[in-house]
């Protein structure tokens, strides 16, 4: 998968060092990955992940301290949108279908 933006990721590590290692780890994994359907992030992440409307997936990172949200484009372009990225706090202040 191609990530987009990961900016976004540097940014809330830089705030909160203590994610860097996990969300660098999401994003080396998610770098591998060529995902054609929803199972297969499933498969991948097992029950850290979560699926709303308009192919927005939720991952739990760094033991569900923080969330991530992404716009997935499956095949044939195989590309990941970061959302949002925050703490788990965070992530209760936002809807995750509009962010």
């Amino acid at each position: 998968m191609q990530v987009m933006s990961k900016r976004a990721l540097r940014e809330f590590w830089e705030k909160h060092p203590r994610a860097k290692r996990p969300l660098s780890r999401w994003h080396k994994l998610v770098l591998k990955e060529s995902w054609r359907e929803p199972d297969d992030i499933k498969t991948a992440f097992g029950t850290n992940v979560d699926f709303v409307g308009d192919n927005r997936v939720i991952f739990d990172i760094g033991g569900n301290k923080y969330r991530l949200v992404a716009y997935v484009v499956y095949h044939p372009y195989y590309r990941l949108l970061v959302k949002f990225v925050g703490t788990h706090q965070e992530y209760d202040q936002i809807d995750p279908e509009t962010v």
